[in-house]
């Protein structure tokens, strides 16, 4: 099989971590007789610099003629630090999601048996934790109208939701659920919001076209509490765009490293593959970052958009084998073990597939 993914590596440690799943699925296509055509482009603070803008329509045009996206992070501190900035790379990646229609990300949260004692949480509660969020991403309070009025001195940000926006996330986490162990939770604040109402009200009507899922309604904050006291009590939960940017970070560190954790945002178009943590500024160009997420990224990338699950199950039993000899960079290292840099920690996995 042919395919052809934009590879946009973005800012901070992105293209270093996007370098090293590159090589692992350059060995994947190598070792399964598959060809991958690569077409870099601009996005976020590297975009800015060079063009102007945080997503440029060029790149947009990549994006929309590749069978997916691999996407490594974006943001700058230049940016971070100065509030007043008119313009800033994380208007690109709203600007991406809106022009690709990526309303759904998927995020699951898993733990590896190697790293279990690595968790800031006790193995008892989290051991078995297998979770997928599905997390609304192009509505809500960060696509809603906000300003200031009274001479600056008030702010507002208006969070608006519509049916349709609500159904279509919906019903991919029932038929997510219903690949799974059919548990599906909606996460709102339905005790306050007129959103939330709406969001629970259009599930509850959604139940009976899917008979054999299990659905519960829990408020944010409760779920905010139970996923570090039972995470593995959950399975799908869906929730709104501020919610799922909060709850996701949050279960983003049961399994003992951001690093660890790969993405998906899905939608009308070409779907986007990327790890959950951030630019990680600070670790630019010292080829210490986590490349593993971004790896896995990649194993989602094959499976979902390609339909290739062996392929990607390679590519999890290898990083598996990585954690388990600790083939690791300095974030999971242990306090006497040998850290790998980030280009080693690749070579050893392509060396290993």
């Amino acid at each position: 099989m042919k395919f052809n993914i934009a590879l946009l590596a973005g800012d901070g440690i992105g293209p270093e971590v996007i370098n090293e799943a590159v090589k692992v699925s350059d060995a994947i296509a190598k070792k399964f007789n598959h060809e991958i055509n690569w077409t870099p482009a601009l996005t976020g603070a590297c975009a800015i610099d060079a063009v102007g803008v945080p997503y440029p329509d060029e790149t947009h045009e990549i994006c929309m003629a590749a069978d997916a996206v691999l996407f490594g992070a974006i943001g700058h501190p230049k940016y971070d630090n100065d509030p007043s900035a008119p313009v800033r790379p994380e208007q690109g990646l709203l600007l991406m999601r809106k022009k690709l229609g990526l309303f759904a990300n998927v995020r699951p949260t898993f733990t590896f048996p190697s790293l279990i004692d690595n968790s800031p949480l006790k193995r008892e509660r989290i051991e078995g934790t297998d979770l997928i969020f599905l997390r609304e991403l192009t509505g809500g309070i960060y696509f809603g109208e906000k300003g200031r009025k009274d001479d600056g001195e008030t702010a507002f940000d208006t969070c608006t939701y519509t049916r349709v926006e609500v159904q279509r996330l919906a019903k991919k986490g029932f038929e997510l659920a219903m690949t799974r162990s059919k548990k599906l939770c909606c996460v709102d604040k339905a005790n306050v919001l007129e959103t939330s109402r709406l969001w629970r009200e259009t599930v509850q009507a959604m139940e009976k076209e899917y008979p054999e899922v299990t659905v519960s309604y829990e408020f944010v904050d409760a779920v905010a509490m139970r996923l570090v006291q039972w995470p593995n009590s959950y399975d799908v939960l869906i929730t709104e765009n501020l919610f799922g940017d909060i709850l996701t970070d949050e279960a983003s560190v049961i399994s003992g490293s951001m690093g660890l954790m790969p993405s998906a945002s899905v939608g009308e178009h070409t779907s986007l593959y990327e790890p959950i943590h951030g630019s990680y500024p600070q670790a630019t160009g010292l080829n210490i970052a986590n490349p593993l997420a971004t790896v896995l990224s990649a194993a989602m990338m094959f499976e979902d958009a390609f339909g290739l699950k062996e392929e990607a199950e390679a590519i999890r039993a290898v990083v598996n084998k990585s954690l388990e000899q600790g083939i690791v960079t300095e974030d999971l290292a242990g306090k006497d073990a040998k850290a790998y840099k980030t280009s080693e920690v690749g070579d050893w996995l392509v060396a290993n597939l």
